[in-house]
C-alpha cells in the first residue's frame, strides 16, 4: 500500500444475475447491461419483444432481421482507422481507435487491432494492460508485441515480425483513466485496484457492445508489471459473467506479491554480484532468523539501514532496473529532476515501499505542490522520446480519432501514479478463486534479468499457491530464424497454472526476446504444451 493511503475495503465483483430464462438470454441481465443508455442490440431486443399495437404497423420480417444483423455484425461508425501517419504501406487487416465510455464521465481511450493472417476469423479475443501503475497500454502496442513498431526517428512505424496479433484479436486498453489519451470529465484522478478493476470491467463489455461479433470468442486476459494486479482483479469481475468467454489470464513479469518481490530481489541482487559479501553478511545478521529472511517489512534498525543501501545500489546508482544488462538509456538518472520548469520522477513506487527510505520518498511526491501539467512520470533507463512523439503528432492524433480536449500523452501518468491507492499486497486469494474453478488457463512469465518484478519473486509466489506440480522444472525449447532448437527459458508446470522464464529478457520480454516470446504466447493461447 502507497505511503499516505490508508487501507480500503476491497470491492469484490457482485454475483452475476440470472441471465437465461427459458431458454432465452436476458439481455438486461447480463452484468453491465447499459441500461439507461441502451446500445443498439439492446434497443432492437426490447424492440422485438414488444407487442405489436397495430398489426399493419408491424415492419416486415426481413427488415427486422436486416437490422439485427447490422447492429451484430457492423463495428462502431468512426472508429476504423483508415490511414494510420509513418507506414510505408497500410496494413491489410483492420484496426480502431477510440473511446469506450464506461461510465458517463470515464472516457477510456483503446486500440484494436484485428488478427492478421491465415484464419483470422477463429483467433480469440486478447486484451492487454500495461502496469505502472499509470503507464499506457500503447507503449506494449508500439514497443513491444503490436503489429506496428514505432522507430528511433519518433515519425516512421515499422512493422513487427512478431506481432501478437498474428494469433488473436488484441484490444489495448489505456488505463486507468488519466493515462494515455484516456480521461474523465472531473479529470480527478485518483484510484485504486478495485475501482480500477470495475471500471476495466465496464470498458470491457462496452467494447462488446460496440463489437458484438467478438462476444462468443475466446477471451484471455492479458497484461505486464502492475498487471500483476490488474488481471487477476479484472478477472474476477470476468469469470463470474456468463456473457464472457474466459478462457485464461496470463501476466509477464508481474507485481504478484509486494512481500516475495522484496524478499527475493535481495537475493537476485548478490547472486547477480550487485552487493558485496560484507553488505550481505550484514543484512543476513540483521534481517535474517530462523533460516528466514524479512527484507519486506523488518523493523530491526540494522536491517532497515543494510536495506537502505540495498535499495540505492538496484534503484538509485544506475542500474537499469527493467534489465540488468541493458545501458540506461539517457545514462544514470536520480530519483527525479527539473527539466524545462517541469518536475520529472523515475520512481513507479513498486519495490521495497514498507522500507522507511522508500516510504518517504513517497510522501514526499504526495506533499508536492506541483500542477499535473508540470510533472512528467518516466520509466527509469526507458527512452519514451519516440512513441512520445509520434502518439502527440496532429496527424496521428486525428487518426486514431483522439479526442480534441484530450490531453497531451505520455507514456505514464504522474497524477495518477502519485494518487493510486494500492490495497492488495498479493494476489494469493484472486489466484486461488480462478484456479479453484478448474476452468481457466494461467500462464506467469518472467524475463529472467528483470529487477522490477524479478523471476524468483514470482516462482516463490507460484509455488506458495500448493498446486499440484505436472511437469517438473525444465527447460523449454523455440526454433531460432536460422531453424535450430534453442532453450528459451525454464517452465513449470503445475494444474492450469505455469509459471516460464524467458532467457535473456528484461521486464519487457516482447522487446528483449520477441522471437521466443512469440512461440510462448503461441502455447498458451492455443494450449500446447511448453
Amino acid at each position: 500500500m502507497s505511503a499516505g493511503h490508508a487501507r480500503a475495503a476491497p470491492v469484490e465483483p457482485p454475483e452475476p444475475r440470472q441471465a437465461r430464462q427459458g431458454g432465452r438470454v436476458r439481455l438486461d441481465a447480463l452484468e453491465g447491461s447499459p441500461l439507461q443508455a441502451p446500445g443498439r442490440a439492446l434497443t432492437i431486443s426490447r424492440f422485438l419483444q414488444m407487442p405489436p399495437l397495430l398489426a399493419a404497423a408491424s415492419p416486415p420480417p426481413l427488415l427486422l432481421l436486416l437490422l439485427f444483423c447490422c447492429a451484430a455484425q457492423a463495428a462502431p461508425s468512426g472508429h476504423e482507422v483508415t490511414y494510420l501517419p509513418g507506414l510505408a504501406k497500410q496494413p491489410a487487416f483492420k484496426h480502431y481507435s477510440g473511446y469506450l465510455d464506461a461510465e458517463s464521465d470515464k472516457h477510456l481511450h483503446y486500440w484494436f487491432v484485428e488478427a492478421q493472417g491465415n484464419g483470422a476469423a477463429d483467433k480469440p479475443l486478447v486484451l492487454w494492460l500495461n502496469g505502472g501503475p499509470g503507464c499506457s497500454s500503447i507503449a506494449g502496442l508500439l514497443t513491444e508485441h503490436g503489429p506496428f513498431t514505432i522507430q528511433p526517428d519518433g515519425s516512421t512505424l515499422g512493422y513487427n515480425n512478431y506481432a501478437w496479433n498474428k494469433l488473436a484479436h488484441i484490444l489495448y486498453l489505456e488505463s486507468p483513466v488519466g493515462v494515455g489519451y484516456s480521461y474523465s470529465d472531473s479529470q480527478d484522478y485518483r484510484t485504486n485496484d478495485t475501482e480500477v478493476a470495475r471500471v476495466n470491467y465496464l470498458a470491457l463489455k462496452e467494447f462488446l457492445r460496440l463489437y458484438p461479433e467478438y462476444s462468443s470468442k475466446d477471451l484471455f486476459l492479458t497484461g505486464e508489471s502492475y498487471g500483476g494486479i490488474y488481471i487477476p482483479t479484472l478477472a474476477q469481475w470476468v469469470m463470474q459473467d456468463p456473457s464472457l468467454n474466459l478462457k485464461g489470464i496470463a501476466v509477464g513479469n508481474g507485481l504478484s506479491s509486494y512481500e516475495t518481490n522484496d524478499n527475493s530481489l535481495v537475493y537476485f541482487a548478490y547472486y547477480h554480484g550487485l552487493l558485496g559479501s560484507r553488505l550481505w553478511s550484514d543484512l543476513q545478521a540483521s534481517c535474517c532468523s530462523g533460516g528466514k529472511c524479512n527484507f519486506h517489512d523488518n523493523k530491526n534498525l540494522n536491517c532497515t539501514l543494510g536495506m537502505a543501501e540495498v535499495i540505492r545500489i538496484v534503484d538509485e546508482s544506475g542500474l537499469n532496473i527493467y534489465n540488468l544488462y541493458a545501458p540506461c538509456a539517457g545514462g544514470v538518472p536520480g530519483s527525479y529532476r527539473y527539466s524545462d520548469g517541469m518536475l520529472v520522477s523515475y520512481d513507479l513506487g513498486n519495490n521495497f515501499i514498507r522500507q522507511p527510505l522508500r516510504s518517504s520518498w513517497r510522501e514526499f511526491l504526495l506533499t508536492l505542490p506541483v500542477a499535473s501539467n508540470k510533472a512528467r512520470l518516466d520509466p527509469p533507463c526507458i527512452n519514451t522520446s519516440s512513441p512520445t512523439t509520434y502518439m502527440n503528432d496532429p496527424q496521428v492524433r486525428k487518426a486514431l480519432h483522439v479526442k480534441d480536449n484530450a490531453p497531451e500523452w505520455q507514456m505514464c501518468s504522474f497524477p495518477v501514479s502519485r494518487g493510486y491507492k494500492r490495497i492488495y499486497m498479493t494476489m494469493n486469494d484472486q489466484y486461488l478463486k480462478l484456479l479453484g474453478s478448474m476452468k481457466y488457463r494461467v500462464l506467469i512469465y518472467n524475463g529472467d534479468v528483470d529487477m522490477a518484478c524479478n523471476f524468483l519473486g514470482d516462482e516463490w509466489f507460484v509455488d506458495s499457491l500448493r498446486q499440484k506440480v505436472q511437469v517438473a522444472r525444465r527447460p523449454w525449447i523455440y526454433t531460432d530464424e536460422n531453424g535450430q532448437d534453442q532453450i528459451g527459458g525454464f517452465v513449470k508446470e503445475y494444474t492450469n497454472i505455469s509459471f516460464l522464464t524467458v532467457k535473456g529478457a528484461g521486464h519487457m520480454v516482447p522487446s528483449d526476446r520477441p522471437r521466443p516470446a512469440f512461440n510462448m504466447f503461441q502455447r498458451f493461447i492455443t494450449g500446447q504444451p511448453f
